[in-house]
């Protein structure tokens, strides 16, 4: 079975301004490598290479970033600079397709734009802002239980219950180890309220239904068409399962998360561990 990836990328990233004012927060790097990339290469090394983005005004340095650069990589070859030069042709070489969401009305809008791309295939939707980093990659397991059962799953992790708030969180029934079987689905409910802390992630891996049933619903929270809502639409239908995210996750979502991965990264990398580690230690807190 052939799966196709979505990742939306058409939000205005205020909580980065005023940088994301002209740049993509998408772009933002994470040590050498742009936030997109790395979740480019979760769909390319679960051998999904039929990738759209999903993106908006002010995102033409993503588009970019995946196009070839002759002049670059000439000056790159004939400065003998072989392994920069193999690493940027890689990028290039990675063929994604672009469609505009031209009224940014929340993420729901914004995967409905890729009912054409999937044209009836199984698909998954990552956002663009979030990278895992795990043992096996979650977009394989995501295929795999698919493949089992033949139905959407989404992609959960536990959080502390003063984040709860933050999130769409799953109210389910536990079938296995790390698998439960979604009954109902809250759009960031105050803490008091919640049915679990089982939080939604921004991973999910639908059939083409979910397009009539993003069709089909009204603007919730922040006058958006939520996902969420739309998958509550389809729990009337099918049946949809939720599985437990067992890695690291970096969300990009604001500038404290997104200083803290470039830190941990750095931590894991041979050529800087040692110059931060003493960076650190020298700190005057």
């Amino acid at each position: 079975m052939k799966f196709k990836g979505v990742i939306p990328v058409a939000g205005f990233g205020t909580r980065f301004l005023p940088i994301t004012k002209a740049q993509p927060k998408e772009m933002l790097p994470v040590i050498d490598k742009p936030v997109i990339q790395y979740v480019v290469e979760e769909f390319i090394d679960a051998e999904i290479d039929n990738i759209l983005m999903i993106t908006g005004r002010e995102k033409r340095g993503i588009e970019d970033h995946f196009d070839k650069s002759i002049g670059l990589e000439m000056l790159l070859k004939d400065a003998g600079k072989d392994e920069i030069l193999k690493k940027i042709e890689e990028i290039s070489n990675i063929s994604v397709f672009y469609t505009r969401q031209k009224d940014r009305k929340g993420l729901g809008h914004a995967i409905l734009q890729a009912e054409n791309f999937v044209d009836g295939n199984p698909f998954i939707t990552h956002v663009g802002d979030t990278i895992l980093i795990a043992d096996k990659n979650p977009l394989k397991e995501l295929m795999e239980i698919y493949n089992k059962h033949k139905k959407p799953v989404i992609l959960f992790e536990r959080v502390k219950k003063e984040d709860i708030e933050k999130y769409g969180i799953i109210d389910g029934k536990k079938i296995s180890d790390k698998l439960y079987k979604i009954e109902h689905l809250v759009e960031k409910p105050k803490k008091e309220e919640a049915p679990s802390n089982i939080a939604i992630i921004g991973v999910y891996l639908f059939d083409s239904k979910i397009f009539d049933c993003i069709k089909r619903t009204k603007p919730g929270v922040g006058n958006e068409i939520q996902i969420t809502d739309a998958i509550n639409l389809l729990l009337e239908e099918e049946d949809i399962y939720a599985y437990e995210y067992a890695g690291n996750r970096y969300d990009i979502g604001n500038p404290y998360l997104w200083l803290t991965a470039n830190i941990e990264f750095a931590l894991k990398r041979e050529d800087l561990r040692e110059d931060i580690v003493k960076f650190m230690k020298n700190l005057n807190l």
